[in-house]
C-alpha cells in the first residue's frame, strides 16, 4: 500500500474506535493510514475504544496518540484540533467516521433523537471540517474523507434520521471541496454499503438472530457477501494519498455494485 503513501502527514481520525468486538471502519482506517506512514490521532468518544486502536498501531511500529471528543460539542473539537495543530504543526488528513443510526420513519421517530442523530451525523462534520480547515488552508493543502451511507442516495431501511443526515453530509462534502479546491484542499465522501461490522450487530432487532441478519443482507448485495471494515479504509487511503489528487467532491460507494441495482 506505499503506492498510497501518508510518510510525514498527521491523520485525525474521529471514530477510530470500535463499538464492539472486531473491527469497526474507524479502527481500521486509523491503522490503514498508520500502515501507510502517517501519525495517527485516534479519537473516539470512548477513550478505552481509542486507546485498543492506539495500541494496535503502536504494536505495529507505528506514531500515534489516541485522545477522546464528544465530536457534538463544539468546543471540545476546537480545542483538540487546535492542540493537535499546535504540537505536531500541521493536519494532513482529516478522517470523519463518526455515525448513529435510529430505527423509524418521521411518524415514529421521536423529534429529539431526529435532532440527535443530525448532530451526530451531519453537525459532527461540520464542526471538525470548520476548526481543521484553517490549518490546512494555512499549509495549502489537505484531504478530508467523510463516511457517509449507501442509504444516503438509496431507501434501505426505515431510517429516517440516519438517512437525511447522511444525505446532507454528501452536500457538506461537495460544498467544500469546491469553495477550497483552488486552495489545496480535497473533499470526499464514502458510501459504504452492507458492511459486517460491530455496529451493524446493535440494530438487528428486526431479525431472529445476527447470523440471519448477516445471511439477508448479504443476499441483497450482487457479489452475495457484506464488505468489510478492510473495504472502506482501503478507500479513505486511497482518497487520503496523492494517488487520488485529481479526485474531489466524489462520493464514492463501497457496496458490492449494491448502487447500481433497485432499491
Amino acid at each position: 500500500m506505499k503506492q498510497f503513501a501518508l510518510d510525514g502527514r498527521v491523520a485525525v481520525v474521529f471514530g477510530a474506535g470500535s463499538s464492539g468486538p472486531g473491527w469497526g471502519n474507524g479502527k481500521a482506517a486509523a491503522v490503514t493510514f498508520a500502515r501507510a506512514g502517517a501519525t495517527v490521532i485516534a479519537i473516539d468518544i470512548s477513550l478505552d475504544a481509542a486507546e485498543e486502536t492506539r495500541a494496535i498501531i503502536a504494536s505495529e511500529g507505528g506514531h500515534v496518540e489516541a485522545a477522546n471528543c464528544d465530536v457534538t460539542q463544539s468546543k471540545q473539537v476546537r480545542d483538540l484540533i487546535d492542540n493537535v495543530a499546535r504540537r505536531h504543526g500541521r493536519i494532513d488528513v482529516l478522517h470523519n467516521n463518526v455515525g448513529g443510526t435510529s430505527l423509524g420513519g418521521v411518524v415514529e421517530e421521536s423529534e429529539e433523537s431526529f435532532r440527535r442523530i443530525l448532530d451526530l451525523n451531519l453537525t459532527s462534520a461540520f464542526l471538525t471540517c470548520k476548526y481543521t480547515l484553517p490549518y490546512m488552508l494555512r499549509h495549502g493543502r489537505g484531504a478530508i474523507v467523510n463516511v457517509s451511507s449507501l442509504a444516503s442516495i438509496r431507501y434501505l431501511y426505515p431510517y429516517a434520521s440516519y438517512q437525511a443526515s447522511k444525505a446532507g453530509l454528501n452536500q457538506l462534502t461537495q460544498s467544500v471541496a469546491i469553495q477550497h479546491a483552488r486552495q489545496g484542499i480535497r473533499a470526499n465522501a464514502i458510501l459504504p454499503g452492507f458492511m459486517d461490522t460491530p455496529i451493524t450487530t446493535q440494530v438487528s432487532g428486526q431479525y431472529e438472530s445476527t447470523e440471519a441478519m448477516r445471511a439477508a443482507r448479504a443476499a441483497r448485495t450482487p457479489p452475495g457477501r457484506q464488505g468489510t471494515a478492510w473495504d472502506v479504509a482501503n478507500a479513505a487511503l486511497f482518497l487520503a494519498s496523492d494517488a487520488a489528487g485529481f479526485i474531489n467532491g466524489v462520493c464514492l460507494s463501497v457496496d458490492g455494485g449494491q448502487s447500481c441495482v433497485a432499491a
